[in-house]
């Protein structure tokens, strides 16, 4: 308990005052200790499991200014969300002094746990101060800095509910912490290096090697091209010299992922700025608290081997986020820039434990650069990508979680479990939702554990027991399985519902909007495969009005990793059995060829599907550009890298007036649905690809195509609806061009347009909109189960 005194006053009357938000470990109860003690307020502050209380003693005139400068001069990394004023349930007992109290625990848990940040500006300086005692600490940290959501077990947020509980405080490290007027005032994770934890440098087998500094040690391996794991803050990192193709092609061979775009830290911003282009915003965002992976396009001639990110315009910058980081920059022969690619088996969740590493990353890892800090919970790297001037999170995790979404409806209790790509999930009470970290792809029992480990802990932290439980449509997601088990009333969401309605969410919208949702994959009600979408929607139900033209989906998934046979699907949509023939498919073996054309003809193995994504690899197949693919989305990826080659200045402005010629078709009614021609894009690239354009012009014009028909049937559609409101979302709208264009193309016809950026366009974003739908169904109307005959769609 901390005191200050204050003058007596006869005009002052007791206030109790509730704020919630985030509140705790940002320095919010030292900020208001010192705000009261300025003011003359006597009385006290404390955490509890709904927020931090204050009971103020105080003149009207004096308690104004008070409340005001709480939200004005809050601390920065704090977010008020709401003030509650009432009046104290017992009298407190007269005090003439304002005292911190310690924590304490109530019924239910409303306080906001803060993420993760990274190190500060002052704990920086320090770290590099040969004259400060945490000299070259690699888990130097202070309020304003260092983990919290990876290590907090309960709430009230407090040191002994945190893994820092095993490390007692040294006589230095104490006073700090008890003093108000110090910026390590409750700094749950405050540690030095004679009290606090260690790091520790080890061979592939696990076995310890006694070095005289392990930062050397690590720094003398990577020059010499080893893989090392890393333990960091929120799970482990591989990490290699990111300037040798050497290097990077043993992790890649070791990691079995051949292609697929590797994440790269860089010293600051100056470095990052040489590498790749960069404009003001991202160079912001590199440098805010939650220092996200940022994709940028990389400059002619960067010193980056050509494998960390082969064929793609954007590769993933980041700067040093931990103390470790800045450490191992600090030597003077550090490379340029470390691959730091998740510490994970392909397709399993990152490691977090020190043994499950040693085990699980046996045969990629070198070295191990362990430390003892238990990370209570795993949380991987974020993902960001500005596009149309705004940040859209391409994927929510460290630094960003567990911050919730806070949305005008009112919400009973429940789990939204999201889908089977980019996982996650989202708890939903009154108007606050909670999505999860990224959990990655829910296709092995790794990951499925992690999923479940991660929902208990959720849950546990805030103190919330779902009333019912809302997942995708397709039976066959391990997350729509685990919602059958739940044994509470089920909703089940259509896909791109749930993308329309995180978007909705996000902005604060109840409908109705038109959605227009670019996707991969989404299971219909009517037993097709989905991805195409435009719908009418509001926050509890939907109607889809049009789709891109269906297309056979020859072998169902064995076409999202083979994208030739896409191409000879949307041949045979344009050419029939001419499609068999055709020079550009010329790449595929004959016989492969003959079979897939009967697969299409026949119809066997083949359902429809007017996937977006799936379009998009048909495209990039037929121009050559990716024939199978290594990972999900990289032929669409590298069709965008390719029609980046083609683009000017002014391509916004010339969208409609080159990509639309006489008399060409561009969307049919059929069955009172409107149909985007797909074949007709086929048709064209066929033609130009004849007469020798090359192909990123064509991949150019394929965009413009694509954005000039969406916007002319959502113009038409509008005009006949009045639906003025349009929403954006999908998986396909991480590609930028898409994105934008859509973005121009539809507000130059007057229409308000919304997607997402805080919330994740892709899969990682649909539990909101489940969390929202099923929420609303429920206290409105019974499970899914139970309205027989009612479906979701009307």
């Amino acid at each position: 308990m901390t005191n200050s005194s204050t003058k007596p006053d006869p005009q002052k009357r007791w206030v109790e005052i509730l704020v919630r938000g985030i509140v705790q470990g940002v320095g919010f109860r030292p900020f208001v200790f010192q705000l009261a003690s300025r003011l003359g307020i006597s009385g006290s502050v404390t955490n509890t499991s709904d927020g931090v209380v204050i009971k103020a003693h105080a003149s009207d005139s004096a308690l104004l200014r008070f409340l005001d400068d709480l939200v004005n001069q809050a601390p920065p990394l704090a977010r008020i969300v709401s003030i509650e004023k009432r009046e104290p349930a017992d009298k407190p007992v007269e005090t003439d002094s304002f005292q911190i109290k310690a924590s304490e625990t109530t019924a239910t848990a409303q306080a906001i746990i803060p993420p993760d940040v990274a190190l500060c500006d002052d704990c920086l300086r320090e770290l590099h101060d040969p004259q400060d005692h945490r000299h070259r600490y690699p888990f130097i940290n202070c309020t304003n800095c260092g983990p919290r959501f990876s290590i907090i077990e309960t709430l009230p947020y407090d040191r002994p509910r945190t893994s820092m509980k095993v490390f007692p405080m040294c006589r230095l490290c104490t006073t700090e912490y008890g003093d108000p007027a110090n910026r390590r005032y409750h700094a749950q994770p405050n540690a030095c290096s004679q009290c606090g934890p260690r790091i520790s440098w080890h061979n592939a087998q696990g076995k310890r090697i006694e070095v005289a500094d392990v930062v050397r040690a690590a720094i003398d391996a990577i020059n010499d091209d080893k893989v090392l794991a890393i333990r960091g803050l929120g799970g482990f990192h591989l990490c290699v010299n990111a300037c040798s193709e050497a290097a990077v092609a043993l992790l890649r061979a070791r990691k079995n992922r051949p292609a697929k775009p590797l994440a790269v830290m860089v010293r600051d911003g100056d470095d990052a700025a040489r590498v790749c282009y960069l404009t003001n915003k991202e160079a912001a965002i590199l440098v805010s608290p939650e220092h996200p992976i940022i994709l940028l396009h990389p400059r002619p001639g960067h010193p980056l081997a050509e494998s960390v990110a082969p064929a793609l315009s954007d590769i993933g910058i980041m700067l040093p986020y931990t103390p470790l980081h800045h450490l191992l920059f600090s030597e003077p022969d550090c490379p340029t820039a470390l691959v730091m690619t998740s510490g994970n088996v392909a397709g399993e969740p990152i490691c977090t434990g020190n043994k499950e590493a040693l085990q699980r990353l046996r045969g990629i890892a070198d070295f191990f650069l362990l430390h003892d800090r238990h990370i209570v919970t795993r949380v991987d790297d974020s993902v960001v990508k500005v596009i149309a001037s705004q940040p859209r999170l391409m994927r929510r995790s460290r630094g960003y979680v567990p911050t919730p979404v806070f949305v005008p409806y009112e919400l009973p209790p429940i789990l939204g479990c999201g889908g089977g790509l980019k996982s996650t999930f989202s708890l939903g009470r009154g108007h606050t939702i909670f999505p999860s970290q990224h959990i990655g792809d829910l296709f092995n029992l790794a990951s499925y554990d992690f999923y479940q480990e991660s929902i208990d802990n959720l849950k546990r932290l805030f103190t919330l027991d779902p009333q019912a439980v809302a997942c995708d449509l397709h039976p066959d997601y391990l997350s729509t399985r685990y919602a059958e088990q739940c044994g509470l009333p089920l909703y089940r969401i259509q896909h791109h519902h749930a993308h329309t309605v995180a978007v909705m969410a996000e902005h604060g919208l109840r409908g109705p909007v038109l959605a227009v949702v670019l996707d991969g994959t989404g299971y219909g009600p009517d037993g097709t495969i989905w991805g195409g979408e435009l719908l009418q929607a509001d926050c509890v139900s939907y109607r889809r009005l049009g789709s891109l033209q269906p297309l056979h989906l020859p072998g169902g998934d064995a076409a999202s990793s083979e994208p030739w046979r896409m191409a000879l699907s949307a041949l045979y949509a344009t050419l029939g059995s001419d499609a068999e023939s055709s020079p550009l498919v010329d790449g595929i073996d004959q016989e492969r060829r003959r079979i897939v054309m009967q697969m299409v003809a026949s119809g066997f193995n083949s359902p429809l599907t007017s996937s977006c994504g799936r379009l998009f690899d048909a495209v990039a197949a037929l121009l050559g550009l990716q024939f199978v693919s290594s990972f999900e989305g990289e032929a669409a990826m590298r069709l965008e890298a390719c029609a980046r080659t083609a683009f000017s200045g002014n391509w916004s402005d010339e969208l409609d007036t080159n990509a639309e010629p006489a008399g060409d078709i561009r969307f049919l009614e059929k069955d009172r649905r409107w149909e985007i021609i797909s074949s007709e894009f086929v048709k064209r690239v066929v033609h130009t690809s004849k007469f020798g354009t090359d192909r990123s012009v064509v991949a150019l014009q394929f965009h413009s195509w694509l954005i000039s028909r969406i916007s002319h049937l959502v113009e038409k559609i509008s005009g006949t609806s009045g639906i003025k409101e349009i929403v954006l979302s999908g998986g396909c709208l991480q590609n930028g061009l898409l994105l934008e264009g859509l973005l121009f193309s539809l507000s130059r016809r007057g229409l308000s347009v919304y997607t997402g950026s805080a919330i994740p366009n892709n899969d990682g974003g649909i539990s909101v909109g489940q969390a929202v739908i099923g929420g609303l169904q429920h206290v409105s109307r019974g499970t899914h189960e139970s309205r027989t005959g009612r479906g979701q769609s009307r």
